[in-house]
């Protein structure tokens, strides 16, 4: 069954979300202060994330910058003020999207289907692979790229390419390595093909910034994907 964190120091509130999310055919998992919420986040694997702006020890703005440091798990902020400089905020540091109160819980799960639907299509994260590492988001299935929640549009062998250095993290791949991974062993091409599709994959990649990693040349050998961030 598929997790929701629902953090908000409103009893009543999250009682009333969490009987809609079970309706919705997820497991509610509750937190009332933002410490609360970012443990709660790392020992779970949560689906999306309903956020309130306004909570004691860390405020949601607070968690959720936390949380897209290491992951873009979708993240809908709540917030009672409504007020424009809070929605843009929220957006801005990486929330997906927001909902005012008073509100209703039908209305909330309305937003969290919606937001699931356009990060996941029909598909529900869970039965999606993917892989993610700082603020990267890789869908194989679906082909959704994204950093900082931007959409990267890539070619099927520039994902192919990209998942295969993510999902060995550290590992070398050599032309050949690669050219008999992702092209086969029957390709005739030149393995210079594999530097024109990392050179036109990492222009796309670095229309938007990613300091905590890159996609590494190590010369003489080959490529590897590298992580700094912690």
């Amino acid at each position: 069954m598929d997790k929701i964190l629902i953090a908000d120091d409103n009893v009543q509130i999250t009682n009333i979300l969490s009987k809609f999310a079970k309706q919705e055919g997820f497991e509610p998992v509750t937190a009332y202060n933002g410490d609360q919420a970012l443990e709660l986040f790392q020992s779970h694997k949560f689906s999306i994330i309903l956020l309130d702006v306004m909570m004691p020890k860390k405020d949601g703005f607070e968690v959720c910058r936390e949380i897209r440091r290491s992951s873009n798990v979708p993240i809908i902020m709540i917030t009672a003020r409504g007020e424009d400089f809070e929605k843009i905020m929220g957006l801005d540091i990486g929330a997906d999207d927001y909902v005012v109160k008073p509100f209703s819980g039908s209305e909330v799960m309305a937003r969290v289907r919606a937001v699931l639907r356009r990060i996941y299509g029909s598909q529900k994260e869970t039965e999606l692979k993917i892989l993610a590492y700082d603020n990267l988001r890789v869908c194989l299935d679906n082909g959704i790229v994204m950093i900082e929640n931007q959409k990267i549009a890539l070619t099927k062998k520039e994902l192919e390419i990209l998942w295969t250095l993510l999902e060995n993290q550290g590992k070398i791949f050599s032309r050949d390595n690669l050219l008999n991974n992702l092209w086969g062993y029957d390709y005739y091409g030149d393995n210079r093909t594999v530097d024109s599709h990392i050179k036109r994959l990492r222009a796309k990649l670095d229309k938007v910034p990613h300091p905590g990693w890159q996609i590494k040349t190590v010369w003489g050998m080959g490529y590897k994907f590298e992580g700094t961030a912690t």
